[in-house]
């Protein structure tokens, strides 16, 4: 298991450092503390808050969400029976009563399923990437779920297959447009004030500076810093660098609460005594807000941490990461071996094409081996379209390409910023040594100190290595800055998905930065 700092993460986007830090479990929320509704009195910078309104829009939008989705499934019932569409399977003699029961199940199962993946939360509203990512998913899990009922409980009229596929494509299309324009309105108007969460924290240091960055540059401004506290008895760690942040000291901490509308008290300072920080936690209770910590002193992989009980003991710590478990491992494998074939059909006229230009301007071989670092360290020859003068490394001098390489070939130079030099690695992919998509291989001579000098750094081997990653297409290549290249890749290992890894491929095109 490799090992990454709670804060670092902040080096990637506002959006995903947020979302890393109080979206995906970064943070330990209060087992006993739950967001409930609560009135708060007095006056204050901010200004206290009634929590109907976001509680109007979140049960509005689910009104809407349902005949949005009775809509779809009605746009759906026309596509498959009176187009087309209409000439395969048993299509004739169905009129649209014969659907009604399958139309209101379907809307009521969708927004169901939408509940479950717990949709229907303020500050997810605020993220539309977010909202996009859950409708997705919920759509195929609701064609599979959907249609698997329907076929076991064998109703009648037999629900078309088609139909419901054609339907969860509509529902889809239809969610992500109207989601679209809600997110639109909420953030040009007062709601969005309703939904954002207001953030007290309790103590300040490393960590704490870097989240109030991230609030300050959140495109879905999901959060807002209202301030913070000193702890009991003691200094702040580091004092904030805006001293307007500074709201007063731990004993007042209620009083704040309540004149600056507090949704979220977060603990920053962990050194604090065991009573003190229980005792904040049954105030946070008493008041019906969120009570939450950085876990700082955790130097791990943070989205694999966990709270589990054993016996009734709440026990804190690492569990397993998405490419962990098995199906997931599947799944990438499934999509790597299709991907590569298709891959390697594609590249063979691009490497013949490209190959004849090699060597019409520097004779020799046209393709090129070179050892690099696999998973769990396992060392494998990368392939790649020769992009250097023969004996490039003659000098016995190893180290990585850089801008405006004297080494280069002149056609390198366009292999290189369209990554067409990488097209024979799919053979690597296929051959199970990498993976379409991870953290890219290293050289072992290149990297051989660095598990030693770079923190967490033998963490990426986790995992096999990409033709292209997270780092990549966020512009750390080559000479770059390795730490954060190291950011990107453990950033990667804990946030997995298929999506992500389809996100990645298509940025691989459109993405070019410090390509050299």
């Amino acid at each position: 298991m490799g090992y990454m700092k709670q804060n670092d993460v902040m080096a990637l986007s506002a959006e995903e450092a947020i979302a890393a830090n109080l979206d995906t479990a970064v943070l330990l929320e209060s087992a006993a503390s739950r967001p409930t509704k609560r009135k708060s009195s007095g006056s204050g910078s901010g200004g206290p808050r009634s929590k109907n309104t976001a509680e109007r829009v979140i049960i509005a939008s689910m009104i809407c969400d349902l005949f949005a989705v009775g809509a779809a499934m009605a746009a759906g019932f026309h596509l498959r029976f009176h187009t087309f569409l209409s000439e395969y399977g048993h299509a004739s003699g169905i009129s649209f009563q014969d659907y009604y029961g399958y139309v209101a199940i379907g809307a009521l199962s969708m927004i169901l399923t939408l509940t479950y993946r717990q949709f229907y939360r303020g500050t997810v509203l605020l993220r539309y990437r977010k909202v996009a990512r859950q409708i997705l998913e919920a759509s195929l899990l609701w064609v599979v779920g959907f249609l698997s009922i329907l076929l076991i409980l064998k109703f009648e009229p037999p629900v078309s297959r088609l139909y419901v596929v054609i339907a969860g494509a509509t529902i889809c299309l239809t969610l992500l447009l109207s989601r679209w324009v809600l997110n639109l309105l909420v953030h040009r108007s007062c709601i969005v004030a309703s939904l954002r969460q207001r953030v007290l924290m309790v103590g300040w240091n490393e960590e704490a500076e870097r989240l109030a960055a991230a609030f300050g540059t959140d495109k879905a401004d999901a959060y807002e810093l209202v301030g913070c506290v000193r702890p009991s008895g003691k200094e702040f760690a580091k004092s904030p660098s805006d001293r307007r942040l500074l709201l007063g000291a731990q004993e007042q901490i209620a009083d704040i609460i309540k004149l600056r509308g507090i949704d979220i008290v977060m603990v920053a300072d962990m050194d604090s005594g065991q009573g003190e920080i229980v005792g904040l936690a049954n105030l946070c209770e008493k008041m019906m807000i969120q009570f939450k910590v950085i876990p700082s002193y955790f130097q791990i992989l943070v989205s694999g941490l966990r709270l589990d009980t054993i016996s009734g003991i709440p026990i804190l710590g690492v569990s397993s990461l998405p490419l962990d478990r098995t199906v997931n491992t599947v799944v990438k494998r499934a999509v790597d071996i299709l991907g590569s074939i298709v891959g390697l059909l594609f590249s063979i006229p691009l490497i013949t094409i490209f190959g004849a230009i090699v060597y019409a301007e520097s004779p020799g071989p046209i393709l090129y081996r070179q050892r690099r670092m696999g998973r769990n360290g396992h060392e494998f020859f990368i392939y790649k379209i020769r992009s250097m003068k023969l004996n490039a490394e003659a000098s016995g001098k190893v180290g990585w390409t850089t801008k405006d390489d004297p080494r280069r070939l002149r056609i390198g130079a366009f292999m290189r910023k369209f990554n067409i030099d990488e097209v024979p690695q799919f053979w690597n992919v296929l051959m199970g040594e990498m993976s379409l998509v991870g953290p890219r291989p290293e050289r072992p001579e290149l990297i051989r100190n660095f598990k030693d000098e770079i923190p967490h750094y033998n963490a990426r081997h986790n995992v096999k290595p990409g033709i292209t990653g997270w780092a990549q297409v966020r512009g750390f290549r080559g000479d770059t800055d390795l730490g954060e290249r190291i950011k990107c890749d453990l950033w990667y290992l804990e946030n997995w998905n298929l999506l992500l890894d389809f996100h990645i491929m298509l940025l691989t095109f459109i993405k070019r930065d410090n390509a050299a």
